[in-house]
């Protein structure tokens, strides 16, 4: 039996352990869980996976957000072996792990978010997108891919987090290759495909998406606004923006909106 439950896990860490399997996957904020001794950091690109049994420690930050999927160990998928998915469904829990989710897996967890959100009390479809999201990540485990053990792994989130350190400074595919101890070739293949875009172009939504929030909270000119955002020009900011957000800066303005 698959249940699942999107919940925010407290700042201040508490420690237990179930009887049962369970996937925490980062839907929003960012979160630590440490299972049997080993931690782990997730974010909104990230899921754990703890075995029954296994004894986690877990906290988040304010805004941390988890989609949590129990399972039971005595599901037939799991406890017997003539059940065409036992061989994946035993590899998905025969250790603690953590993944890195796809921008197609994130997207499902994203949409199944939502959905718990739209129809809180509705437990038969919460089943089925836990279940969607449990043979999609076993699926992943049985090829090979998104394993968070190596040091290829690229979080979207962790990118995104040092673009916003840097904001108003020039920054280069090299500089996030770097972050990420990386060569330039091989982040480039391997952040397009977690993320789904590539390097350069996350990197102009991050500073486009940061110069919205600017522009709707508050009364910063155009001009000190696409400096703090890393546009070597107001002229570039708009142009950016009627190409991209097919408006301009001056219509998103709050002083405007308000008016």
């Amino acid at each position: 039996m698959v249940n699942a439950k999107l919940l925010k896990l407290p700042m201040a860490a508490h420690q237990h352990r179930h009887e049962h399997h369970q996937i925490v996957i980062g839907v929003r904020g960012e979160a630590d869980l440490s299972i049997d001794g080993a931690g782990a950091h997730l974010d909104t690109w990230k899921a754990c996976l703890v075995p029954t049994d296994a004894r986690h420690d877990y906290c988040g930050n304010d805004k941390n957000h988890v989609l949590v999927i129990n399972l039971d160990p005595l599901t037939p998928a799991i406890n017997t072996p003539a059940h065409a998915d036992y061989e994946r469904m035993m590899r998905v829990f025969e250790k603690p792990r953590t993944l890195q989710m796809d921008s197609r897996l994130h997207g499902l967890v994203q949409f199944a978010a939502g959905e718990f959100d739209r129809a809180p009390e509705h437990i038969t479809l919460r089943r089925h997108l836990a279940s969607s999201i449990l043979y999609c990540m076993a699926d992943r485990i049985t090829d090979g891919q998104s394993v968070t053990s190596h040091r290829n792994s690229i979080s979207p989130d962790t990118v995104r987090h040092y673009i916003l350190r840097n904001l108003h400074r020039k920054i280069t595919v090299e500089d996030m290759a770097g972050e990420a101890c990386l060569s330039v070739s091989r982040f480039h293949e391997v952040f397009r495909e977690v993320a789904g875009i590539t390097p350069h172009q996350f990197l102009l939504q991050t500073r486009l998406d940061q110069a919205t929030h600017l522009l709707a909270t508050t009364t910063l000119t155009v001009s000190e606004i696409s400096y703090r955002t890393g546009f070597s020009s107001q002229s570039a900011l708009t142009n950016a923006f009627r190409k991209y957000k097919g408006t301009t800066p001056s219509r998103l303005q709050i002083g405007d909106r308000v008016a």
